[in-house]
């Protein structure tokens, strides 16, 4: 599944799913199915509102929300996208807002620092033996199309596009070969950071966590269509010149390590979301940082393009 949270006019963001042109409302159509089946869909109160309380309703409901969506296409191909809007259980895709899959995720962002062994050369530093983790503020992330602040506390305003891994099941000292099996879906997201602030705090977390720095989606696609994270291209341009291209195989910790070694001793819980790190070609290793006014796309194969502006 291709899932979005989405919003129409003044309406709450909710949970929806790509199909084509169309944007599914899964909440609406998972109600029209129990009708149609005659009995009201488990759950204590109807469909999850929002994609993290999905997430975190459990396996069950990721069966409701699958069903859904193979409702949802049997009537789009059956009636067409025009009568599904007029009934509310659809939206076209160029009508609907999409906001990050999850616009204030449960905890802290985890993030993985230097995981791909070229940006650590080019920011002068040894590859790391062990998965090195920081956080970013759960505030700080930014729907697709939205725009990146470039605040006046920085100077030196960067880019780095990463594989987002979002977690569906809760899991303490998980083994490796276990780890995916607790992976939900991944997205993409881009972890903006002031450089100069950075340095200044001699730590991580205060140059990343600004307003706005922490971009996601434009989708969440879910694991079973995604069976190998280590095989996917990763790309960022700035106003269509690349700037980042490399691909998720050259990863020096892979998402299965990174989720292994993140639940040694400490609980991971679905709607955690992961951020694996960034590959070579960030600004502060070109001196070429972003200025207001520029367009970023970041790109991951078989999850798509997420856009931003710098203002």
């Amino acid at each position: 599944m291709r899932l979005v949270t989405y919003r129409r006019g003044r309406a709450a963001p909710r949970p929806g799913a790509l199909v084509g042109e169309a944007v599914l409302d899964l909440g609406r159509l998972a109600a029209d199915l129990g009708r149609q089946r005659g009995a009201i869909r488990r759950g204590r109160g109807g469909f999850p509102a929002t994609m993290l309380a999905l997430i975190q309703a459990g396996p069950d409901t990721w069966a409701a929300a699958r069903e859904a969506v193979e409702h949802g296409a049997a009537l789009l191909a059956r009636d067409g996208l025009e009568a599904l809007a007029r009934e509310r259980l659809a939206a076209p895709f160029r009508r609907a807002r999409l906001e990050a899959p999850i616009p204030r995720p449960a905890r802290n962002v985890f993030c993985l620092g230097r995981n791909y062994r070229e940006h650590a050369a080019e920011r002068g530093a040894e590859a790391p033996a062990h998965p090195v983790y920081f956080t970013k503020a759960p505030e700080c992330v930014l729907a697709p199309g939205g725009s990146i602040v470039h605040h006046a506390a920085t100077r030196e305003l960067d880019y780095e596009v990463e594989l987002g891994v979002v977690l569906g099941l809760r899991g303490l000292d998980i083994a490796r070969d276990a780890a995916l099996r607790h992976v939900f879906g991944y997205t993409v997201i881009n972890d903006v950071t002031a450089r100069d602030l950075q340095k200044r705090h001699g730590q991580w977390f205060k140059g990343k966590s600004l307003d706005t720095f922490c971009p996601m989606g434009p989708v969440l696609v879910t694991a079973d269509e995604i069976p190998d994270p280590q095989a996917l291209r990763i790309e960022l341009r700035v106003n269509g010149e690349t700037r980042q291209s490399s691909h998720t195989s050259k990863m020096i910790f892979p998402v299965a390590q990174c989720v292994e070694v993140l639940s040694i001793g400490m609980t991971l819980f679905p709607g955690d979301v992961i951020a694996t790190g960034t590959p070579e070609g960030v600004g502060a290793a070109t001196g070429r940082f972003l200025k207001v006014g520029d367009r970023v796309e970041a790109e991951i194969e078989r999850i798509g393009v997420l856009g931003n502006r710098v203002q």
